[in-house]
């Protein structure tokens, strides 16, 4: 069989458009959401069941994939004939999804670089796309993870949730952190891999404003001539995601794409309804 190159893993918190991650080749790994004592894959779950299940005031979990479910996907493109895979991860300080990729990788039939993005959404999605990109250049799978762990770097996150609630209930953020008046909105911010406040703002119109102010701000800090990819994320708040999604096409001048990506069940049952948010990627 002839050998194929390196292949490129990600899993499903990345939020890459399904069939954008089939173009590219990404192989997506889902995590599981358990609603009301039930678990299924999140590629399975559209996101507004978790958007209504959270409202309703249902249980809503979530749980990293096995390392049989790792080594399966990692054999299989073993079999299809790659020579090396770089698998691609949300922080391990938010999920231990890199953890079990890592112990999986140990026992693969093929050798797996794991790569901690040290962030989440498309700010690992554009990292994984980028290792895509580079892995059809012949790169050794070392450099390839390098490449996708420094896009990963490059990006900014931000996102505005109407309640830490669901945050501090998952334990993605300390009881108590972050903590708003009962009017405002929580911005939040990704630094070193872990989720951190960054400001408040009074109401939904305000966070759009701020959003967009953050984002032309961060892309301009981009080399002279960088493209910058920008991915703008919500859950059940697509109307807000679209405006946002506008002024950024209209604020970006060295080009780049501009994406709504709705956020997956995994995400958006520890972030809440109505949240919107932003990634800034610029392009090595």
């Amino acid at each position: 069989m002839a050998v194929a190159g390196v292949a490129v893993v990600t899993d499903s918190t990345s939020s890459l458009p399904a069939e954008r991650a089939a173009r590219a080749g990404i192989a997506v790994i889902p995590l599981q959401v358990v609603i009301g004592g039930r678990s299924r894959p999140e590629t399975e779950i559209a996101p507004g069941i978790v958007a209504a299940a959270l409202r309703e005031g249902r249980s809503v979990s979530t749980s990293r994939p096995s390392a049989e479910a790792f080594r399966a996907v990692y054999d299989a493109l073993a079999r299809a004939g790659y020579e090396a895979v770089v698998s691609v991860h949300l922080s391990g300080r938010v999920s231990g999804t890199v953890e079990t990729a890592e112990l999986a990788s140990r026992s693969a039939v093929v050798p797996v670089t794991v790569v901690d993005s040290r962030t989440l959404g498309m700010a690992t999605g554009f990292a994984a796309l980028a290792a895509a990109d580079a892995a059809r250049s012949d790169l050794p799978a070392a450099d390839i993870g390098e490449l996708a762990r420094a896009r990963a770097q490059s990006s900014t996150t931000f996102f505005c949730l109407d309640s830490l609630e669901h945050l501090h209930r998952g334990g993605r953020m300390a009881a108590g952190e972050g903590s708003s008046p009962l009017a405002a909105k929580s911005l939040l911010t990704v630094v070193e891999g872990e989720i951190r406040p960054y400001e408040r703002v009074r109401t939904a119109a305000g966070a759009v404003d701020r959003l967009e102010e953050l984002g032309v701000a961060v892309a301009a800090q981009a080399p002279p001539g960088t493209p910058v990819d920008v991915a703008v994320h919500h859950l059940d708040n697509a109307e807000a995601a679209r405006e946002l999604a506008g002024r950024m096409r209209a604020g970006l001048e060295a080009g780049g794409e501009v994406i709504v990506a709705e956020l997956g069940a995994v995400l958006g049952g520890h972030v809440g309804p109505r949240t919107i948010g932003l990634v800034i990627s610029p392009r090595s």
